[in-house]
This record gives structure tokens, C-alpha cells and sequence, in this order.
């Protein structure tokens, strides 16, 4: 599976979320800590879905970027 992420500048560090799951969040000093924070959070989440017997939420986040001048 593969979920949309928002990666977004907090200050002095970064912040994630994940649209498609609901609390799956995540932090990290630099992009490549919050990207590999994000992806383990995802896998956790997903892991105590399955361990609580719920159903796995299928991505549907579109992300799109606009060019503006």
C-alpha cells in the first residue's frame, strides 16, 4: 500500500501526518528523520489494526502539487 503523506515545517524541525489514517503522526529534526519516523509509524498503526481486528483503511489522499508565479 502506499499512503499520501504531508510532511510540514514546524519550527525548527519537521512534522508528518498521514490523512488516511487518522493520529498516525510523527517528528524528526530533518527530512530524512521524519520520512523514516513516518514510515515506522505507519507500520505500527497499521500492525495494532490488525492486531485489533479492524479494517486496514485503503489510501485514497491524492497529492498534487501547483505551479504558481
Amino acid at each position: 500500500m502506499r499512503y499520501g503523506v504531508v510532511i510540514e515545517r514546524a519550527g525548527d524541525n519537521f512534522s508528518a501526518y498521514v490523512p488516511d489514517l487518522p493520529g498516525c503522526v510523527s517528528v524528526g529534526d530533518a527530512l530524512e528523520e521524519v520520512s523514516a519516523n513516518i514510515h515506522e509509524a505507519i507500520t505500527l498503526y497499521l500492525a495494532q489494526l490488525r492486531e485489533d481486528g479492524r479494517a486496514i483503511p485503503e489510501p485514497t489522499t491524492v497529492v498534487a502539487y501547483e505551479e504558481v508565479t
